[in-house]
């Protein structure tokens, strides 16, 4: 653990950080992995498969705690795809999977800080067809390995609604460590949210990323595609 360190002053100031030169705003590039495809979201593009993707959910279940949804129809689903697509911040991307080629899911990077070395992924919409897959796993491995690896960010962030259980699991699962919660955050959908935070760090990032790296590998992994241990049971190494 390093020292406490102290001014002029004799008062208490953070760990120096030498060459910090800030961090890179993210591209409108794709990732590549082995299940899956990650690709800036483009509506003519993708507006059919994750319309179709989407259409397993009929009920509209999943869209309880997004800030939007669910849709009235492919038109409407059209409209706020073509909206999202064009920001910069949040930034969305297309999940496909590789072995059928379709388009199964969204996330984004939000709350984009380069100067700070700060970015949330967020706007996860995760369609049935994609909902507790290894393709799943891997996307959210992707955009963890980009942002540490190739932009250079220090903070990593995932935030939901204090109510969402299957969002703070998948938190937690994945390897954030839980902060806090804001209350009355935000209104949204006529109702309160309190956030609940949860973040990686870069010097946290080389023990998650060897948990990844040991579960992704084939050999965990039988003749039907399904995993022979858990992610959760794959120990993060001791740092010395």
């Amino acid at each position: 653990m390093t020292a406490e360190r102290t001014n002029a002053f004799n008062q208490p100031i953070g760990a120096e950080i030498k060459d910090w030169n800030g961090a890179q705003a993210p591209r409108r590039s794709a990732i590549s992995g082995q299940l899956c495809l990650i690709e800036p979201l483009d509506v003519h593009n993708h507006l059919d498969d994750l319309d179709k993707a989407f259409s397993l959910d009929p009920d509209g279940k999943l869209w309880t705690y997004m800030a939007n949804g669910p849709f009235e129809s492919k038109t409407s689903f059209g409209k706020w795809l073509t909206t999202v697509s064009q920001t910069e911040d949040p930034l969305f991307y297309a999940i496909i999977d590789k072995l059928t080629g379709k388009a199964v899911g969204m996330a984004a990077y939000m709350r984009i800080n380069p100067t700070a070395g700060s970015i949330e992924i967020g706007s996860i919409s995760f369609s049935p067809a994609l909902q507790k897959t290894a393709i799943a796993t891997e996307a959210m491995f992707l955009f963890m390995q980009r942002a540490f690896e190739e932009l250079n960010y220090r903070r990593y962030e995932w935030k939901c609604d204090s109510l969402n259980a299957a969002s703070i699991k998948a938190a937690l699962r994945l390897g954030f460590s839980y902060e806090g919660e804001f209350r009355q955050a935000l209104v949204y959908k006529n109702r309160n949210r309190n956030t609940r935070w949860f973040s990686i760090l870069d010097s946290e990032w080389p023990q998650v990323k060897q948990r990844f790296v040991d579960w992704l590998d084939p050999g965990n992994f039988d003749e039907n595609g399904q995993q022979r241990r858990k992610l959760q049971e794959f120990i993060q190494p001791k740092t010395t």
